[in-house]
């Protein structure tokens, strides 16, 4: 069955970098998008990132554009999420989630709708 296993959290001080790793299973990485999603205390679950199955494009929510890319693995079934200059707002716990019918559009502005596979998360504190 298709599995998503997040992980590379912790605690990082302000301008610091963290890389998260979502491991998957049970499916052909590359025929899935892969979305980044966070949701921090008191929020509604926001996008981060998305990685299309379609071309491996690439997309970013305006508030991490410039410091978080997104890429995939697919010998190794990870996709990444490497950020950079890190801020006390990034602060939340850290989602991926995996669904072969999200089109370019849906994955172009990160909803989060229509992804049927969710990691547990990963918390990514930013505190000094």
């Amino acid at each position: 069955q298709v599995q998503l296993v997040e992980s590379g959290g912790g605690l990082v001080q302000p301008g610091g970098s963290l890389r998260l790793s979502c491991a998957t299973s049970g499916f052909t990485l590359d025929r899935y998008a892969i979305g980044w999603f966070r949701q921090a205390p008191g929020k509604e679950r926001e996008g981060v990132s998305c990685i299309s199955s379609y071309d491996g494009s690439a997309y970013y929510a305006n508030s991490v554009k410039g410091r978080f890319t997104i890429s995939r693995d697919n010998a190794k079934n990870t996709v990444y999420l490497q950020m950079n200059t890190l801020k006390p707002e990034d602060t939340a716990v850290y989602y991926c989630a995996a669904d072969p019918r999200i089109t370019a559009l849906q994955c172009a502005i990160i909803s989060e709708d229509g992804y049927d596979y969710w990691g547990q998360g990963t918390q990514v504190t930013v505190s000094s």
